[in-house]
């Protein structure tokens, strides 16, 4: 019996629940979807996503299979696929955290077949790891202890696949809607994207060859990129599982490797956030601290429009919107000091941020945009107070102390701003030689940050 394994972000064969039951139930036609939907909402993951593809269908090759690419509603071109194959099964990993599952197996059964869907390779089954009372963790570091004391279960190998007697044809393996979004960016980020399992394989066993115990003190230093793993855009798409890197990095503990430890805190950060999504699927629209849905946010508008543009005049902020636009991906300090500038300094509503790195970011996971972004906002579980306000040059001072980070991105002769030259929509008239003043001074805007929490906790204090 012929059976569809939808491919759905997750770009690989190692470590693939959906797979290894489809190849178990009979011959396996690999299917990936390109939702112009997704596209236009999420061009730089639809990128990245796309670039991926030519080495799963490498491997596939390898295994006397191969890929088969459409385009289209999900739900349609299942329905389509079925019809065009004769299959009777529909293997798939659940939606949750990137996608919803509305409609599906609507589609799948109305087309004659049946959909089954798998969780996710992540550390563990969704709610499963508890607090003694049977409850969710609603802070980090509980969940992390109890975390730590489960079973992570091992990676599945790759299984082996057989061909159906018939493929359905294929759509090439290109995302227009997603090129058209980016514009002139698409070729520019392009250069910055490592794709391909095994490349990601690669990319773990260097990192932890180099590990060490400053790891902690290494990661958040601006200007040196090699004391990170450099995964999040290959876990964000899939073509690395979690447990993979999470038995690996044991791995390498057991062997003597020093920081190894922070590092599992960083994967069981993305596992909490998780955890907070499927509990509250609405995170990155709702306040989980509900009361702050009641906060007088500023919405869009041209200081929001210099935040996104990195013409903010604060140099740190501006040099990470910049990392973003060229790269894809920004470094995790910078993304803090960025998101708080945007929140706290410019009382802009945290969504406009979400929504931003959404758009712009290779690395996109739902749950933990949405997680982050609450946590800087102070209206989210585990959050950073709203009164702790990050000063960007303070930070800058700390992180960057010789200002190699910000040269890279600013000084109009470095290679980071010429990048970002040429990605940068031509509307945005970008100048290199031109810094622009600082939308405000900082001090003051921490006090009117200050004074606007102060004021919303005595009108909640007065409605109780």
């Amino acid at each position: 019996m012929t059976v569809i394994c939808w491919f759905r972000r997750v770009l690989r064969l190692d470590d693939h629940p959906a797979l290894v039951a489809a190849a178990a139930a009979g011959p396996v036609i690999p299917l990936v979807i390109l939702d112009p939907a997704e596209a236009r909402a999420r061009p730089a993951s639809a990128q990245r996503q796309v670039m991926a593809l030519p080495g799963l269908a490498e491997a596939l090759a390898a295994r006397g299979s191969r890929l088969v690419v459409r385009r289209g509603d999900p739900a349609a071109v299942l329905a389509r696929v079925i019809r065009d194959s004769g299959a009777r099964v529909v293997h798939a990993s659940q939606g949750l955290p990137f996608a919803r599952d509305d409609g599906l197996a609507a589609a799948v059964e109305g087309a004659g077949a049946r959909l089954h869907l798998h969780p996710l390779a992540d550390l563990v089954a969704r709610g499963s790891v508890l607090t003694k009372g049977g409850t969710s963790f609603k802070v980090f570091t509980p969940f992390w202890r109890a975390l730590r004391q489960a079973d992570i279960a091992p990676p599945l190998p790759a299984p082996d696949l057989a061909a159906p007697d018939r493929w359905p044809d294929s759509d090439p393996p290109d995302w227009p809607e997603a090129r058209a979004a980016m514009r002139r960016g698409w070729d520019v980020v392009a250069r910055h994207v490592q794709a391909g399992e095994g490349t990601a394989q690669d990319r773990l066993d260097a990192f932890l060859g180099r590990i060490a115990g400053d790891y902690v003190q290494g990661r958040d230093r601006l200007a040196e990129g090699d004391t990170t793993s450099g995964l999040s855009d290959a876990l964000a798409v899939g073509e690395i599982s979690a447990r993979r890197i999470w038995h690996r990095a044991l791995d390498a503990q057991h062997q003597g490797r020093g920081g190894v430890e922070d590092f599992l805190r960083e994967l069981a950060w993305r596992e909490f956030s998780r955890e907070l999504f499927h509990a509250a699927p609405d995170l990155d629209r709702a306040c989980w601290r509900r009361e702050w849905n009641g906060f007088t946010w500023r919405g869009d508008g041209p200081d929001a429009d210099a935040w996104g543009q990195g013409r903010t005049g604060i140099a740190v902020v501006d040099a990470g919107m910049r990392e973003m636009f060229v790269t894809g991906r920004m470094h995790n300090r910078v993304r803090m000091i960025a998101a708080s500038f945007l929140v706290k300094h410019l009382m802009i509503d945290w969504r406009i941020g979400l929504d931003w790195f959404a758009r712009c970011l290779t690395d996109w996971d739902a749950a933990s945009n949405a997680v982050n972004w609450q946590w800087v906002a102070g209206c989210g579980p585990d959050a950073s107070p709203f009164f702790r306000v990050f000063n960007p040059d303070t930070q800058a001072a700390k992180f960057d102390p010789g200002g190699h980070y910000r040269q890279y991105w600013l000084a109009p002769e470095a290679e980071g701003a010429r990048q970002f030259a040429k990605a940068a929509p031509l509307s945005w008239r970008i100048d290199l030689a031109a810094r622009p003043a600082p939308l405000m001074d900082l001090d003051t805007g921490r006090q009117d940050a200050l004074s606007a929490y102060r004021d919303f906790a005595g009108r909640m204090a007065a409605a109780r």
